[in-house]
C-alpha cells in the first residue's frame, strides 16, 4: 500500500544568520576604541599632573574645531554637489543606448545610493578635516598675532602680516580650492551618471540644471584662484628659489604686477561664468577661460624669464643691487646678526717673551679637559656600579669656587638599566627596583692631576664637593637623557622601601629609597593602572605587587622630549645640560621660535647648518630636517631631574612669535624676571643658534651688496681636523677676553676661513666669532652683555694659520711625532682632544690637550700632554704652562691653569711615585737612557713575536712600558728645570729628537 502524497511540500529550513562576525566587529571596535581612549586619558593626567593642562587642552581643541571646519566645508560642498546634481537629473534620455548603460549603473547603483551620497563626503571631509587639523599653529598665531613694529622694504607692511597672516590665508584659500575642484568632480560625475550630461556624437550635451551648477562652481573656483594670484603677489618676497632670497628685480618688474592682472581677469572669467548662466550663452567664458589659461603662461611665465634672461642677466650686478640690499638687511634682522660688534683684529705670528701678559685671566682658565673624550674617565673613576652610567659628551658650564669663576666639565651619574646582569633583567627590578641614578660629577676644566685625571670639584657617593653634598641639593636622577622608559616609584608613608638607592661603599652594600616628590599621575587605582597597562602593553603592570595606592608612573623623561611636549610651538635645542641650582639638579633647555615666513630672509636648513663632528658621532642631537627663515632663543626651559617638574621662561620677551604663543596659552610661561639669581648664573648662549648664525654669517657678514655679490669675501666654517671624517668643527665653551672686553667672559667661539668650493680649501683664518654667554647671577636680571655676537676679522694679507694648518704642524713635527710613536707602542691610543682657538697674545693661540689610552677593556684617557701653536712655532709639552713657556721664548708672561704640575710626576710602574731631582742635564741623560731602553725592547718584542714566543713578547712589553714611563718622569724633570733651550726649528719642543 502506497503512502498518500503530501498535500503541501515541506519547509525549507532558513539558514541562521550567524551572530559571530558581528561581534567580532563590536569586539574589535570596541578595542581600538579603549587603546585610544587609555592613550588619550593618559595623556590628560600627563599634564594635568605637570601643570600644563591648558597646552593639551587648547591644542586639542583646536586641532578639534579645525577639524570640524574643514570637515563640514568639504562634507557639505561634496554632499550637496552630489544632491543637487542627482535632483536635477532628466526624466528621459534621447539616446536609448547610452541610457541603457546609465540604466544599468544607476540600478547596480541605487540600492547603496543613500550610503554613497553620505559616505562620500563623510569620507573626503575626514581627509580634509585631518589636514586642516594639522595646520592649528597657522589658525592660533593669525588669530593671536601680534606686530613687528617693522615694515617689509617692498610693500610697507608689518613684518607680522608674513609670519601670521599670510600663512594662515594661504591655508585657507589652498584648502577653499580643494574643496571647489572635488566638489565640482563629484557634481560632473552626477551630472554624467544621472544623464545630465552626454557625450554625443555633436559634442557634449548639458541640461540646463547642470550648466547652472557647473558655472557656479567654475566661478567659484576662479574666485578663489584669483585670490590665490593676490596673495601670490606678498608671497614674493619670501621667494627663495633665486641666487638670494626675496623679490629681486624680475620679481618687483615681471611677477608682482602680472599676478594682479591675472587676479582681476580670474575675477573676470569668474563673473562671465555667472552671466553665462543667467543667459545660457557659454562662448564669452570659454573664450575668457582660454584667455586666462594662455596669459598665466605668458605673463606668468614666459615674460619673466624673458626679462630675467635678456635684461638682467647682462646687468645683474646694477639691476639686483637694490634687492640684495634688502636680502642682506633682512637676513641679518631675523637671525640677529644685526648687531653684530666686528672689529679688525691685526693679528700677528710672531712669538716674544711675555706676550701673554695681557692675557693672564684667560690663560689661566684656558680649558684643558675635552668634554667628548673624557666620559670614559669619568665612567671608570666615578660610576661605582655597572647600573649607572655618564653620557658620551659631557657638558661645560661654570661655577663659583673660592670666589672666582671655574670653568667646569660636568655630567650626572644616570642610570643604565642595560648594565644589568641577564639575571637581574626582570621587570620588577627594570621598573620598580632600579629607578634613578645619583649625583653630579665635576671636574675643573684648566687643571688636571699629575699622572693625567680630571681634578674633581665633585665626586663620589654620597656626592660630595664645592657644589654641595647630599644634605644641601637633591642627587638623585629621576629625569634624564637616558631614563628608563617609565618606572613605578612612591609608597605609602612607613611602607617598605623598594627602590635601589645607591652604594654604602665601592666595596659593596646598597640602600633603599622611596620617592617622595610629585614626578607622574598616580597609579594607585586599578582603572589607572588598566590604563598604563595598555599604553605601556605591559600585563606586568597590572599584575604586580609593586604597585600600591601612592604608587605614580614616571615617563617622558628625556628633558628635552619633555620641553618639547608642553610647548609644541617651540623647536628645542639639542643639548640639554644639568646644573645644580637652588639645591636640585635642573636641566637648562634652550627652546626656538622660528619662521620660514621672514620676507627678503635667507632659508636656512637647520639640520646642515646644526650638523657637525658631534652630532655625527651621536654625542649631540642635530636639529629636524626643516628650513626656516627667523630664529629666536625665546625660551629658556628648566626641567628637575628629580621630579621632572618644567619651567618655561620666556627669556626673549620682545619676540612678536612668543609674545603671539602667550596669548594662545597664557599661564604657560613666566616672565624670565622670576628666575632665581642661581638658575641665571648658569644660563648659556645656545649651541644650535650659534650654529645657525655662525653659517649665515660666513657670508652675511658682508654688507656691501656689490662685494656681497661678487662673493669675492664668503667664509666657511673648518672642518674639525681631530676627527677623519669632512665634518664641520663643533663651537667650543670657554672663559675668554675678547679684545674690546675689561675682563673675561664665558663665551661661545667657533673660528672662519676662505670659503669652502667643491671640498677645496686654503685653511688660513679670516675670522674669529664670540657669543657673549654670562647672563649675570642676579635675581631676574640679564646681563646687558649677554648674547653680544663679537667677530674678529683678520686681515688675509696675515697669513695665520687656520685650525686645518695648525693640526697638521701637531702632526708633521718630528719630534711631536716621534715623542707620540713611542707612547702608541706601549699597547696605548693617542686621543688629539679638541684644537681651541682663541685670541691671545697678539694673534691666535692654539691649544689641543693629548691624551693617552690604553687598550685594556677599564682603560680610560689620561691627559699627558699638551700642544700648541702661535703663527709657525708650537710647543709640547706636559702641562698647558710649560708649553706655553716653550712657545714665547722661555716665559709667556702668564700662568696656566695646571702650573702646579710643573716637574711633578705620576707614580711609575716600579717606583713610589716621588718627584725626582730636576736636575738638567741628569734629566737629558736619562731621557736618552730610557728612549734607548724602549728601542731595545721594541726590537727585542718584534723579535719574540716573530719567534711565536708570547711569553718573551710580554716581558719585553712590561719593559717597554717601564722605559716609556721613565721618560715621561724625565721630560717631566726637564720642563722643570725651564732650562730647556728653543730649538732653531720651527718647533719649540725641548724634547730631544731620539734615534729611532
Amino acid at each position: 500500500m502506497s503512502r498518500p502524497a503530501s498535500p503541501t511540500p515541506p519547509r525549507r529550513l532558513q539558514p541562521r544568520r550567524g551572530a559571530l562576525t558581528p561581534t567580532l566587529i563590536v569586539v574589535a571596535l570596541v578595542v581600538v576604541g579603549f587603546i585610544f581612549f587609555a592613550n588619550v586619558w593618559t595623556d590628560v593626567l600627563w599634564y594635568q599632573q605637570l601643570g600644563f593642562f591648558e597646552v593639551f587642552l587648547t591644542e586639542n581643541l583646536a586641532r578639534i574645531g579645525i577639524f570640524a571646519v574643514g570637515f563640514a566645508i568639504m562634507f557639505a560642498g561634496v554632499f550637496y554637489a552630489i544632491r543637487i546634481a542627482y535632483h536635477a537629473r532628466p526624466v528621459y534620455a534621447p539616446d536609448s543606448e547610452i541610457r541603457d548603460n546609465l540604466n544599468r549603473y544607476q540600478a547596480q547603483l541605487e540600492p547603496v545610493r543613500r550610503v554613497v551620497m553620505i559616505g562620500l563626503p563623510v569620507l573626503f571631509g575626514l581627509f580634509a578635516g585631518s589636514a586642516a587639523s594639522s595646520q592649528w599653529q597657522k589658525v592660533l598665531l593669525f588669530f593671536n598675532q601680534e606686530s613687528f613694529g617693522q615694515n617689509d622694504p617692498a610693500f610697507g607692511l608689518d613684518i607680522g602680516f608674513y609670519l601670521m597672516t599670510l600663512p594662515f590665508l594661504g591655508f585657507v584659500t589652498g584648502f577653499l580650492i580643494s574643496v571647489a575642484i572635488v566638489a565640482g568632480i563629484a557634481g560632473i560625475l552626477t551630472h554624467y551618471l544621472y544623464g545630465s550630461i552626454r557625450i554625443m556624437e555633436r559634442g557634449i550635451f548639458t541640461s540646463r540644471a547642470a550648466q547652472i551648477h557647473l558655472a557656479v562652481t567654475g566661478a567659484s573656483f576662479l574666485i578663489l584662484l584669483g585670490v590665490n594670484f593676490w596673495l601670490d603677489r606678498y608671497a614674493a618676497v619670501q621667494n627663495s628659489g633665486g641666487r638670494w632670497a626675496g623679490a629681486l628685480y624680475t620679481d618687483v618688474n615681471a611677477v608682482i604686477p602680472t599676478k594682479a592682472i591675472l587676479a582681476v581677469a580670474a575675477i573676470l572669467v569668474a563673473i562671465l561664468y555667472i552671466v553665462a548662466a543667467i543667459i545660457g550663452k557659454w562662448r564669452l567664458p570659454v573664450i575668457g577661460t582660454a584667455m586666462l589659461v594662455i596669459t598665466s603662461i605668458l605673463a606668468g611665465g614666459v615674460y619673466p624669464w624673458v626679462i630675467q634672461q635678456f635684461q638682467v642677466r647682462p646687468s645683474e650686478q646694477t639691476l639686483e643691487k637694490e634687492y640684495i640690499e634688502r636680502n642682506i638687511g633682512m637676513t641679518r634682522a631675523a637671525y640677529g646678526l644685526d648687531q653684530v660688534k666686528v672689529e679688525r683684529y691685526n693679528a700677528t705670528t710672531t712669538t716674544t717673551e711675555g706676550a701673554l701678559a695681557p692675557d693672564a685671566q684667560t690663560t689661566a682658565n684656558i680649558r684643558l679637559l675635552d668634554p667628548n673624550l673624557i666620559s670614559d674617565a669619568f665612567s671608570q673613576l666615578e660610576q661605582f656600579r655597572p647600573y649607572y652610567q655618564f653620557p658620551k659628551a659631557l657638558n661645560v658650564d661654570r661655577y663659583e669656587v673660592n670666589g672666582k669663576v671655574q670653568d667646569t666639565v660636568i655630567a650626572v651619574r644616570e642610570l643604565n638599566p642595560e648594565g644589568l646582569s641577564p639575571d637581574q633583567q626582570s621587570w620588577l627590578n627594570r621598573h620598580i627596583v632600579y629607578t634613578h641614578g645619583y649625583g653630579v660629577v665635576a671636574a675643573k676644566g684648566n687643571k688636571f692631576t699629575a699622572d693625567g685625571k680630571p681634578e674633581f670639584l665633585q665626586s663620589g657617593i654620597p656626592s660630595t664637593g664645592v657644589l654641595g653634598n647630599d644634605k644641601t641639593y637633591e642627587p638623585r636622577i629621576y629625569f634624564g637623557e637616558d631614563s628608563p622608559e617609565y618606572s613605578i616609584v612612591g609608597a605609602p608613608e612607613g611602607a617598605p622601601h623598594r627602590e635601589q638607592d645607591r652604594p654604602v661603599s665601592k666595596e659593596g652594600g646598597e640602600t633603599q629609597y622611596t620617592f617622595t616628590g610629585n614626578g607622574g599621575p598616580n597609579v594607585g587605582s586599578f582603572f589607572n593602572r588598566v590604563l598604563y597597562s595598555v599604553k605601556f602593553q605591559s600585563s606586568d603592570l597590572l599584575l604586580t605587587d609593586g604597585v600600591n595606592e601612592a604608587s605614580q608612573v614616571l615617563y617622558e623623561r628625556n628633558p628635552r622630549e619633555r620641553v618639547q611636549k608642553v610647548a609644541p610651538y617651540l623647536t628645542v635645542d639639542g643639548n640639554a645640560y644639568p646644573a645644580v641650582v637652588d639645591g636640585r639638579v635642573k636641566w637648562i633647555v634652550d627652546g626656538y621660535t622660528t619662521s620660514q615666513y621672514y620676507p627678503y630672509s635667507q632659508q636656512e636648513q637647520l639640520s646642515d647648518a646644526t650638523t657637525d663632528s658631534q652630532t655625527t658621532a651621536g654625542r649631540n642631537v642635530a636639529l629636524p630636517n626643516s628650513s626656516v627663515n627667523y630664529i629666536r632663543n625665546s625660551v629658556k626651559a628648566t626641567v628637575d631631574a628629580y621630579d621632572g617638574s618644567v619651567t618655561l621662561y620666556a627669556w626673549d620677551d620682545q619676540d612678536p612669535l612668543l609674545k603671539a604663543w602667550q596669548k594662545v596659552f597664557p599661564t604657560s610661561i613666566k616672565p624670565y624676571s622670576e628666575m632665581s639669581a642661581a638658575i641665571m648664573s648658569h644660563v648659556r648662549y645656545p649651541e644650535d643658534l650659534f650654529k645657525v648664525q655662525r653659517e649665515l654669517l660666513g657670508r652675511y657678514h658682508v654688507t656691501d651688496p656689490v662685494s656681497f655679490y661678487k662673493n669675492d669675501d664668503a667664509w666657511s666654517v673648518p672642518n674639525d681636523p681631530t676627527v677623519s671624517d669632512a665634518v664641520k668643527q663643533p663651537p667650543f665653551y670657554m672663559s675668554l677676553q675678547m679684545p674690546d672686553q675689561k675682563k673675561p667672559a664665558f663665551q661661545l667661539t667657533s673660528a672662519y676661513i676662505p670659503q669652502v668650493v667643491d671640498g677645496n680649501a686654503r685653511n688660513v683664518l679670516y675670522g674669529f666669532l664670540a657669543a657673549d654667554s654670562d647672563a649675570g647671577n642676579k635675581k631676574g636680571v640679564k646681563a646687558d652683555s649677554y648674547g653680544e655676537l663679537r667677530l674678529l676679522q683678520v686681515p688675509p694679507e696675515a697669513q695665520i694659520p687656520g685650525p686645518g694648518q695648525a693640526q697638521n704642524k701637531f702632526n708633521s713635527d718630528p719630534t711631536v711625532s716621534q715623542a707620540l710613536n713611542l707612547l702608541r707602542q706601549g699597547a696605548s691610543d693617542v686621543l688629539n682632544g679638541n684644537l681651541l682657538t682663541l685670541p691671545a697674545g697678539g694673534g691666535m693661540l692654539y691649544i689641543q690637550p693629548v691624551y693617552l689610552k690604553s687598550t685594556g677593556e677599564t682603560s680610560y684617557p689620561t691627559l699627558q700632554r699638551v700642544l700648541v701653536a702661535f703663527g709657525d712655532k708650537i710647543g709640547f709639552a706636559p702641562t698647558l704652562d710649560a708649553a706655553l713657556n716653550q712657545l714665547f721664548g722661555g716665559r709667556s708672561g702668564a700662568t696656566a691653569g695646571d702650573s702646579p704640575n710643573n716637574g711633578k710626576t705620576p707614580a711609575s710602574p716600579g717606583g713610589s711615585g716621588s718627584t725626582p731631582p730636576t736636575g738638567s742635564a741628569d734629566a737629558k741623560a736619562a731621557l736618552k737612557a730610557a728612549l734607548d731602553e724602549a728601542n731595545a725592547a721594541i726590537k727585542a718584542g718584534q723579535e719574540a713575536l716573530a719567534k711565536g714566543d708570547f711569553a718573551a713578547y710580554g716581558e719585553q712589553q712590561k719593559k717597554l712600558a717601564a722605559a716609556l714611563q721613565k721618560a715621561l718622569d724625565a721630560e717631566a724633570r726637564i720642563v722643570g728645570t725651564g732650562t730647556a733651550s728653543t730649538p732653531t726649528s720651527p718647533s719649540a719642543t725641548p724634547t730631544p729628537t731620539p734615534s729611532s
